[in-house]
């Protein structure tokens, strides 16, 4: 009987396929197996001076605008292990003990299995085959693709692999490593930012990406709009009745002018006159009605908790381990639907999960799988709840702040499609003097699933009318035009989603992650977002930039979906990521020009803003993070020298002073002053 390893992505998600299983070894039906973990990427791409020869690696450490674009077939993409501090031993620890020990287990292993997260994006298969690579194995590859970790799914899996003759032939991780690459290599955008962004004087790190520059800039636009708006008001005649229904002329299309609305009182009175009253009539009377909303995704279940104080890293960080624990299902989907099999675990499930959100069983009453929320397509399924059912909502506090939350929203928009649709009339009426003033209200006969589940995607209330009067009465409307939307997370997720830039969970962790830390670009208060200073240079600089442009983000993911169907090299697609950089230095080199006039002068002296851009290396020191110089006087320090320098540890090397001379020097890492300001740096002791 064949052993086979099967590589889970990290510890909690080998523990499930523990429990699945029933043991860390055993037999499966045509195979013994053993469970072992990666811990997410055990390698990563090393710098990019590492990956050329020795004559050009002066070139690709440069920030220098004089040493871009680069000649991407210069790389050799080759990888490296991972460093990281680890707080409990204090020390720097490498990923090459974990590799070593999966070398060693499938040592004895005749094929490997694949069993990381099968996420859209092929990263768990860019992770796995890292690994494999990194040590060395020739033999035969399988992946198990598993919609989420329950023992069913589990199981279901691992007695159903699919062999991978190699991975060249694995679409999934040419998907994922044509993803990587072209992230990778659009790092030169930041460093041409960043330069230029320093040049004119202002000392940030300013970092430009997909996701990140257009979200970023689409804030800045709308901000900017705000800003320079200005209210041109109107008036038009409008008639309302003692129900307080308002009737009114249709305008035409957006961007016609409307030729009943005039710039003063004084020109509407003297162009029109009306009677002071009208009677009403009703023109007609139909029911309609609209089924329940749509699953959510992480994206909008972080918008709708935003208003409640959540803060998007933490929601993202709070459901992973939701996940991990089978109470949700997987996080990084891009269903919107589940599947009928998705559907039929779930159903005996309901009465129990309305039972702990609150939710009326008895209006749950449509059990039927409805063709909107339910297809027979998808792999993990839209978010929902998991298998694993809470005995009570209190008990999640122990997963984060934003837990408990988190699972009666997602619970309730699920229920929601077990419950009827919603009815209501709609009545349209209209004056029987003048029929082109008109009114339509509409009013609820059936909540159904709105008694379930408020719709924050759709906030449009529900009228609450007492149906058409009987007389409608003359009146002077004011109005205005539009004033541009305050930005908010859930506006930001919404110009995402309809330019199809990201995934929920994508979308998500990128806004935690640039709306946290003393860094952050992205000011967030209960969903209302602004841009911090930083925000705002990074935004400058992103405009008119393809990097930003939403049309090149989704013509780059069609790239990668064709790379993964084997339609597109991966090589052609590396193609748009250097179309892409030659395009956008040009036009980052004049919007760096426009920073003045839009931040103010930089406090930084010019002597200052155009000192040389220092590589920097960070790490836990004395229990906290710090950022040091990763050189002295000429010297750069090793891996193990950076490893002992953040263990307190005293180091000694050759270094060069300014005129050339080569001198030995030692010294340790310490709490250093310029100026006023305090920093963490290497402090050399002279003798």
């Amino acid at each position: 009987m064949p052993k086979y390893l099967i590589i889970t992505e990290k510890p909690s998600a080998r523990k499930n396929f523990e429990k699945a299983l029933g043991g860390i070894t055993g037999h499966l039906t045509n195979y013994d197996y053993e469970l072992t973990n990666l811990r997410g990427h055990v390698m990563t791409l090393k710098e990019p001076q590492e990956q050329v020869s020795a004559a050009l690696k002066e070139k690709y450490e440069s920030w220098q605008l004089k040493d871009l674009p680069w000649n991407l077939k210069d790389l050799s993409w080759k990888r490296t292990y991972l460093k990281s501090w680890n707080p409990r031993s204090k020390k720097m620890e490498s990923t090459k003990s974990l590799v070593d020990d999966l070398k060693k287990k499938a040592a004895t292993a005749d094929a490997l299995v694949i069993a990381t997260d099968t996420d859209p994006s092929g990263e768990g298969d860019l992770l796995a085959w890292e690994a494999i690579d990194a040590i060395k194995w020739t033999g035969p590859v399988f992946r198990a693709s598993f919609a989420d970790e329950s023992p069913k799914s589990l199981l279901k899996a691992l007695n159903n692999l699919k062999s991978i003759e190699g991975k060249e032939q694995h679409g999934a991780y040419q998907k994922g490593l044509a993803r990587n690459k072209w992230d990778f290599a659009s790092m030169q955008l930041t460093r041409a930012a960043t330069t230029l962004t320093r040049g004119q004087g202002y000392s940030l790190v300013s970092r430009q990406g997909r996701l990140k520059s257009a979200m970023l800039l689409k804030i800045y636009q709308q901000l900017e709009a705000i800003k320079n708006y200005v209210k041109v008001p109107y008036f038009e005649y409008r008639f309302k009745d003692e129900n307080g229904n308002v009737f009114a002329r249709k305008a035409p299309d957006k961007g016609e002018k409307v030729p009943f609305r005039y710039a003063t009182k004084e020109a509407l009175t003297s162009a029109e006159s009306f009677q002071e009253s009208s009677a009403v009539q009703q023109l007609s009377v139909t029911d309609k009605k609209t089924v329940p909303p749509k699953l959510l995704d992480l994206a909008s279940l972080s918008a709708i908790l935003s208003k409640e104080g959540f803060k998007a890293k933490e929601i993202l960080a709070t459901y992973q381990k939701l996940y991990e624990a089978q109470i949700v299902s997987y996080p990084r989907t891009e269903d919107k639907t589940i599947t009928p099999e998705q559907f039929q675990d779930m159903l005996p499930l309901v009465d129990q999960i309305a039972s702990l959100v609150g939710a009326d069983q008895t209006l749950l009453t449509h059990r039927q799988p409805r063709p909107t929320h339910v297809k027979d397509q998808g792999a993990h399924g839209a978010n929902r709840p998991g298998t694993k059912v809470p005995k009570d909502l209190d008990s999640l506090s122990s997963f984060g702040d934003s837990a408990k939350r988190i699972y009666e929203v997602l619970a309730k928009n699920f229920l929601a499609m077990f419950a009827e649709d919603y009815h209501y009339k709609q009545i349209k009426g209209a004056l029987h003097d003048y029929p082109e003033f008109i009114t339509t209200l509409n009013q609820p006969s059936s909540l159904g699933w709105k008694a379930v589940y408020q719709d924050q995607d759709n906030e449009e209330e529900d009228q609450d009318s007492k149906g058409l009067g009987t007389m409608g009465h003359l009146f002077i409307h004011e109005g205005q035009n539009s004033k541009p939307t305050a930005p908010s997370w859930k506006w930001l997720k919404t110009f995402l989603e309809k330019n199809n830039i990201g995934t929920g969970a994508t979308r998500t962790s990128t806004y935690g992650e640039l709306s946290s830390g003393k860094n952050a670009y992205i000011i967030d208060k209960k969903g209302k977002i602004d841009l911090t200073k930083d925000g705002q240079a990074v935004a400058i600089m992103a405009q008119g930039t393809w990097l930003a442009d939403p049309r090149t983000t989704k013509r780059v993911f069609e790239i990668f979906d064709q790379v993964g169907r084997f339609e597109v090299s991966a090589d052609q697609a590396m193609n748009s990521i250097v179309l892409t950089v030659n395009h956008d230095i040009p036009v980052m080199t004049e919007n760096a020009k426009k920073l003045k006039d839009s931040l103010g002068a930089p406090k930084e002296t010019k002597k200052q803003a155009k000192s040389p851009i220092k590589e920097k290396v960070t790490g836990i020191w004395r229990g906290k993070e710090v950022s040091f110089s990763s050189k002295f006087s000429g010297h750069k320090f090793t891996e193990q020298e950076i490893e002992d320098l953040l263990d307190g540890q005293r180091i000694a090397f050759k270094a060069r002073s300014k005129k050339g001379k080569s001198f030995e020097v030692a010294g340790r890492l310490e709490i250093q002053t310029y100026k006023t300001s305090k920093f963490v740096g290497f402090k050399p002791e002279f003798k």
